[in-house]
Parts: C-alpha cells; structure tokens; sequence
C-alpha cells in the first residue's frame, strides 16, 4: 500500500514535527578512517597528547620522561623521600635473599643465581618501570615453570651446564616477547588470563610448589620431576623408610614460626617488618643451628658453597641452535606471559591503593628490557611478585630507588656475605616457600566468585584442578581454553529481551529486570545486547522470530489488539557486518510476510553508516521507519494504530515528511 493510500488526519503534521531525524555520520576518508580505527585500538590512553603544541625541547624532555620514567621522578627527589626508600629497599632486601636462593632452586638452578636475579633486574626497572611500589624478584610459580618445562627437556643434574644456558635463553625469549608486547601495544593479549583464571592458576600452581617442598622438610634426596599431585604424593610416601625425623622437625619448627609472624604482621599491620624479616632470621638461625649442631651430618642437607662476586656475563651461553631453541622459545613464551600478567596485576593494585597510573604497555616493556639485560646477566626470569611489593608498599616506599636500594643490598651480599649461607639447611628454604605460597592460595577470592558468577567459578577451579592433577601447562591452557569459549560463547549468544513501558514514563525497559513494566498494545519492543556479526547474526534471526511467535501466541490467548509492530532497540549494538546486514534482510522478508512492520530505534553511527551503504535503509526499511529513542518509537507506532486500525503502514510512509 503506498503513501497516496492514506490520507493523514489533523494534527498529525504536529506530532511527528516533534520527531528527531537519525542521521549517518559523514562519511570519512578511507586513509582518515584507518588511522583513527587504528589509534583506538593500539592507543585508547592517547599517550602522544602531551605533545601536542610543544616546543621541540619541550618535546624532548617530555619523550625522555614518557620512556625513561626515572627523569619523572629523580628531578623531585628529596632526603625525606631517600630515608623511606632506604628503609623499605632495605626491608624487601632481607625478604629478597633468602626468597632468590629458595625459588633458584624450585627452578633447578644453582642457588646464587637467585641472588644475581635480585641485583641486575630491579637496577633496570628502577630506570624503565612506572609503579613507585613494584619490588622486582624471581618468584615462585615461574621458577616452577620454568623447573617443569626445562627438564623434560634436559636434566638438571646429568647436565647442568646445558639446562643453565636454556634457562638463561627461555628468559632472554621471554623479555623479547614482552617488550614486543609493550612496544606493538598488543597487551591485550594478556587480558585472557582473566581474574578467575590468574586466581586458580596461582592457587593450584602454589599447592603443587609446597605439595614438592616435602622432599626438603623430609630430607628426600630422590623425588620425581613431574609436578601433579599423585606423582608427588607417590614420590613422598614410596621413600618413607628414607624420611629424616631431623629434618622434619627442623622443617615444621621453621614453617610454624614463619606462619606465626605472618599471622602477627596481618593482626598488627604496624608490625609488618616482623614477617617481612622472618624468612632471614630463619636462614641466619637455621645456619647456626646447623654450625653448631653439626646437623649436615645427621641427614640435615645444607645449600653449600655460594660463589662470591657479582653476576658474570651470560650472553655467549644463550642457544639459538635446535634441538633446544623450541623448547626455550616455548618456555620464554608462557613463563613470560604469567609473570607479566602477575607484575601488571600487582602494580596496578598498590597504584590505586596510592591513586595514580601506570602504564601497562610501559611496564610491559619494562619486564622485557630487564629480562633481556638479565639473560645477559646470568639472571633467569624475574617480574613483580606481591609478596615482596607487599612489604615494599608497608615499608612505606616512596619511589623505585627502594629497588635500587635492594640491588646495591644484594650487591653487598654477593661481594662479601655469600660464604655465611654455606650452612644454610635445604629445609629453611623448603619452610620459607611453603610459607609465601600459603598466601597465593586465595580461597576467599573462590568463594566470592561462586557468590557472584558461577562460569567464572567453573573457569577458576578448572584451572585449579588442571594444575593440580595435570600439569602447571594443562592447567594454563584449560583455563584459557574456558574462557575463550566463554568469550566465544558471549558473541554468538547475545542477549535479547523485551522491553516495557515503566508507568507514568517514556522510560522503557526489560520486562523481566522490571515487572512493573507493561507491554504497549500491538507493539513489540526488542533490545540486542550486543554488536551483530557472522558469528551471531543466525542465532538473532532465530531468536527475534521466536520472541514475534511467542507474542502472537500471546496476543491471540489473551484476546488482546493484533501485533502490528516490531521495534528493534540498536542502542547497544556498536556495530554490524555484511552476515549481520544480511540477517535484517532476512528479518525484514519474514516480518512483511506477516504483515508487520519492523522500526529501529537509536541506531549508532557505524550501524546506519553501513546499512545505508548496503541500500538496505533504502530499499528495504525506508528511513522513516528508523527513530532516536524507543519512546518516539513507540509514540509514531500508537499514533498509527489508533488512526489506520485496518493494517500496518508500508514501508514508503513518510514519517519525516508528514
């Protein structure tokens, strides 16, 4: 039926004059349009603004600050500022030591290497990174990556040597790919690793360190290599008739006083250096126990000769050659990605405790750069673990030079202290990593995951139980795997509802999240709740049918007026492809089948951009039939079915034009 069918009784000039036309942006040049699609997704934080309308000395000092942050706050640096970061690098040094020994060896790597990882790499961060809190270190849960994944390969003790130099690769490959990550702004590759799975992945990874530390609190000299739970359990108790009751009693006598200063730092927060200096008061009294017990000779194993001197360089030792290339590069590659996502996540979180930013591709390039000079170094692989922030951020750090602090610390170690921890026992360090992975395993995170979101629940425990019964890397990829589906899932599974009116209002809502909403007769109102691409497009087309069949049944059981029209709510889809174009097509056919009439509300810029382009505004639709909010919407529809009750209006209706 055409537009000269209808003829528009008085007033209606009125009404519809009150109607806002929806317009398609101007269309841009292709070249335009790539750079500003292109700086969205690679440069959201718009870092080059500063530049604007600067001089070109202004501009220089600027990018100094932007890439070297330590020109950001070495120029305000004060003796008020010096005295707090003595104290705090200080403090993270007495934890540093004796955690860098005791994660060199979770690692398989001789014990001072620890010590070398604790120099070198927080001296780079101190000039590259952005957190003021951030204490630099080796940690637990890549030291056992990178122990698990290098020995499958090589081993440790039939040859040393060769593992040495692969751990010095796989950490020179994982700098590069972090600085690569930094550099490109792809840190969003990160972002997979979501909060449930880093949650899971922590806590199995940290259960299965201290399940292994009981080859140290029972003094075992043979234990198995694999790293889930039954291997470790059977490895345990098939050596029973080889248990050292010294050792153990050594061991649980440490981990008790080690837990009973946690529990007093966390009850006392004023007190926090107490735990902070807990893991080295442990290791000076279990050396002197041992010096003058005579223990090493009663089964208590003792760390033994530490060479002196500072780290030595390792660049001739890394291998670009296969067989061992692949495996380096693999190991970098996913021991890189979990020590980024636990930096970043840790200096973001004692950022907002003190209100203010870093910057994650930064910080990204950071961790690189310090591993790269590491891998140079003889470093393995270091991040930002809590722990030692923890105590940093406690000890009331004011900017990074409590990591130079730190370094010089251990610096001084390693000149001249080294030789002390000759009669340091194994089972201090087997007490003192138990102790930290206790607090990695955060069940109260659990539970507030089951409380509020059920999947990320599932995905935490599948990460938990991976790690656990599996392996460190069936744990990683489970729990990604979930939650990519997850993500998979959210995209082709778009939300749908119905939309009511809220009485007394022009507000119109979800019926089910409002009740007290009421349908509009003759009118159904759709929302999507996402963006409309090939990977949803045919679930909305089923979907949108199914909700226009429902109602019908609906209308027709309760004797209400006959649906005349559809409106589709576009307020949240950002945007549309050819499959999604397609799919209105479809929904446009089946709807005038029926002799309904479909009406869009609010679309967005991008969505009317290319259904005009497609012709389907045009030739199908009509752009009248397109208005800025449901409640225009609504009010155009009501007009119409209470002045043309015979049938719907065509698509020609000049809505705009009336």
């Amino acid at each position: 039926m055409g537009t000269e069918d209808y003829t528009f009784p008085q007033g209606a000039e009125e009404l519809h004059r009150h109607h806002h036309t929806v317009e398609a942006p101007q269309p841009q040049p292709f070249l335009k349009s790539l750079q500003y699609s292109v700086k969205e997704t690679l440069f959201p934080d718009d870092p080059f603004r500063q530049f604007k309308n600067q001089t070109a000395s202004r501009k220089v000092v600027l990018g100094l600050k932007y890439f070297l942050p330590i020109f950001e706050w070495a120029p305000r640096y004060n003796l008020k500022f010096f005295k707090s970061d003595l104290i705090a690098g200080i403090t993270i040094a007495s934890l540093a030591i004796p955690q860098g020994i005791s994660y060199a060896k979770l690692a398989n790597l001789p014990p001072i290497l620890g010590l070398y990882s604790s120099f070198v790499p927080p001296l780079v961060y101190a000039v590259l990174g952005s957190s003021r809190d951030l204490a630099v270190g080796t940690v637990a849960v890549a030291s056992l990556l990178t122990g698990a994944m290098l020995s499958k390969e090589v081993d440790a003790e039939k040859d040393p040597k060769l593992y040495l130099h692969l751990a010095f690769t796989a950490t020179f490959f994982a700098g590069v790919f972090e600085a690569s990550l930094g550099i490109f702004r792809l840190g969003f590759i990160v972002d997979f690793l979501s909060h449930a799975t880093i949650v899971g992945f922590m806590g199995g990874a940290a259960t299965v360190v201290s399940l292994q530390q009981l080859k140290g609190i029972f003094g075992l000299k043979h234990f198995t290599d694999a790293t889930d739970v039954i291997s470790v359990m059977r490895s345990v108790f098939s050596q029973t008739h080889q248990w050292r009751w010294e050792s153990g009693v050594l061991g649980c006598g440490f981990l008790f006083f080690l837990l009973s200063t946690r529990y007093f730092s966390t009850k006392k927060p004023k007190f926090f250096w107490v735990a902070a200096m807990a893991p080295l008061t442990s290791v000076i009294l279990g050396s002197l126990l041992v010096y003058f017990t005579h223990a090493e000779r009663h089964g208590v194993q003792v760390i033994g000769n530490l060479k002196k001197g500072l780290n030595p360089l390792s660049g001739s030792d890394l291998i670009f050659t296969s067989p061992y290339m692949s495996t380096a590069i693999k190991t970098g590659l996913i021991t890189g990605i979990i020590a980024l996502a636990e930096g970043i996540a840790v200096g973001r979180s004692f950022a907002m405790f003190k209100n203010y930013n870093i910057d994650g591709n930064k910080e990204m390039i950071a961790f690189g750069m310090m591993n790269i000079v590491g891998s140079f170094t003889s470093c393995y692989l270091t991040t930002g673990p809590f722990s030692r922030s923890a105590v940093n951020y406690n000890a009331g750090c004011k900017t990074a030079m409590s990591n130079i602090v730190m370094a010089i610390a251990v610096m001084f170690t390693l000149l001249f202290l080294t030789p002390l921890f000759h009669y340091t026992p194994l089972v201090v360090l087997s007490a003192i990593i138990i102790s930290a992975m206790l607090g990695l395993i955060d069940y109260q995170a659990a539970i507030h995951l089951w409380k509020v979101d059920k999947f990320d629940f599932l995905v935490c425990m599948s990460a938990y139980v991976g790690v656990v019964f599996g392996s460190v890397e069936i744990g990683l990829i489970v729990a990604v795997a979930i939650s990519i589906a997850r993500l998979l899932l959210f995209v082709s599974r778009p939300r749908t509802a119905v939309k009511g009116n809220i009485p007394n209002s022009m507000i119109y809502r979800n019926t089910e999240q409002y009740p007290s909403s009421r349908t509009v007769p003759g009118i159904l109102i759709l929302e999507i709740d996402a963006p409309i691409y090939f990977a949803n497009a045919s679930y909305l087309r089923e979907r949108i049918i199914r909700w226009i069949d429902e109602e019908e049944e609906r209308v027709k059981q309760s004797g209400e007026s006959s649906l005349q029209y559809i409106i589709l709510d576009m307020s949240a889809v950002g945007n549309i492809d050819t499959s999604g174009i397609s799919m209105m097509e479809e929904i446009k056919k089946v709807i005038d089948r029926r002799a309904l009439k479909l009406v869009l509300a609010n679309p967005k810029g991008e969505v009317v951009k290319k259904l005009t382009r497609s012709k389907f505004i045009g030739d199908h639709l009509g752009k009248e039939w397109m208005f800025l909010t449901v409640g225009e919407a609504v009010e155009a529809c009501s007009y119409m079915l209470h002045t043309f009750k015979t049938e719907p209006a065509s698509k020609n209706e000049p809505w705009n034009n009336v």
